[in-house]
């Protein structure tokens, strides 16, 4: 709620689409523009490699036989993605929307029945519902290893808040009015997302799953067809995620190389008109990542979202600066009170997302 309401505050302050970047060079200076620039560029190489590595485990508890080849699974599909952005292929956006749809039906499909079992006393137990965490709070180390656990489950839950700052970098492709319509987005994907990840993490507890992958297995025992609908379509949102990556990637390593922070070369189209320096980039960075992790999204996500954050945090001082110097120059009465209600939802985003950076860190 306080990423997505802060936010909603950028898309509305700075319409042109240039998200965080934009909003912290022009608030903060060119330097912490620079580091947000970084932290976004780390992120898109850590996309590819977390949403792959991520699809491969879908695909090994539909198909456990694959489970020992996970590695050089990625390894493939991340390959055949730069291959096929070498190639200059545009996707539509109808493209992008039909899986996202189905996604969420099968996800919702799966949020009801697993209610209704529940509600009705049929819901089995996950094969992993049998494992227990064993520890001993009082006994110095181990308490401290508990400690930890726990921060690092909460830091990785909240990766599910990464991609809401993609809405601000889109805000010109809405219809009009523009920031109107991207902050009601903005809400939309928040309520939804929220709903998803409340009802999978209730259905979890209910059925005592420790691994993420079971609990769809656990729902529909009777009825395999509907787990493998649902194994499918995550693995293929999560390749359509990787996907974004080499979309984004390449453009802003282009206007970093304009501006001669990084090598000249990345800012040079290909034959197909494609960054084709920049794709391989992040195909070579992806690849080091998920052959050096082994694709376990367990040890990928952590470092995943130390950029994701830095992005917010900053983004948020940002935004704090941009009001304060607003106010200055504003004499309307109705528009100054907008203002501040603006800075305070800001500054509570710069609390919020500051400790999550804390704890990740």
């Amino acid at each position: 709620a306080i990423v997505v309401m802060s936010y909603r505050q950028t898309v509305y302050a700075y319409p042109s689409g240039g998200g965080d970047y934009e909003v912290v060079t022009d608030n903060l200076g060119p330097r912490a523009g620079t580091l947000v620039a970084s932290a976004l560029l780390s992120d898109y190489v850590l996309t590819v490699a977390v949403s792959i590595s991520s699809g491969t485990a879908y695909l090994a508890a539909a198909v456990p036989a694959v489970a020992p080849y996970k590695v050089q699974i990625a390894v493939a599909v991340a390959s055949i993605l730069a291959i096929i952005n070498l190639r200059g292929t545009r996707d539509a956006g109808s493209a992008f929307a039909i899986p996202t749809y189905l996604y969420m039906a099968a996800i919702g499909i799966m949020a009801v029945v697993g209610f209704a079992q529940e509600f009705t006393g049929h819901l089995g137990q996950a094969p992993s519902g049998a494992y227990t965490l064993e520890s001993s709070w009082d006994q110095g180390l181990t308490s401290l290893a508990g400690v930890f656990l726990i921060l690092r489950a909460f830091s990785s839950g909240c990766a599910a808040l990464t991609g809401v700052e993609a809405i601000s970098n889109g805000v010109p492709s809405f219809r009009r009015p523009k920031s109107k319509n991207a902050a009601t987005t903005l809400a939309m994907l928040g309520l939804i997302a929220a709903v998803m990840l409340m009802s999978v993490i209730h259905l979890a507890g209910s059925t005592g799953v420790k691994m993420a992958e079971q609990l769809a297995a656990t729902i529909f025992a009777d009825f395999k067809p509907m787990f493998y609908l649902v194994t499918a379509v995550t693995g293929l949102i999560l390749v359509l995620a990787a996907n974004t990556a080499f979309n984004g990637f390449p453009v802003l390593a282009s206007v970093l190389g304009r501006d001669q922070m990084l090598p000249r070369q990345l800012a040079a189209r290909g034959d197909r008109l494609a960054y084709s320096n920049g794709i391989a980039v992040l195909w070579l960075g992806a690849l080091a990542f998920i052959i050096g992790f082994a694709a376990d999204v367990n040890r990928l996500i952590q470092l995943y979202i130390v950029g994701v954050f830095i992005s917010f945090t900053l983004s948020q001082v940002g935004m704090v600066r941009y009001w304060t110097r607003q106010l200055k120059t504003s004499t309307d009465a109705t528009r100054r009170k907008q203002m501040r209600r603006s800075r305070v939802v800001n500054a509570i985003g710069v609390f919020g997302t500051g400790v999550v950076l804390i704890i990740v860190l």
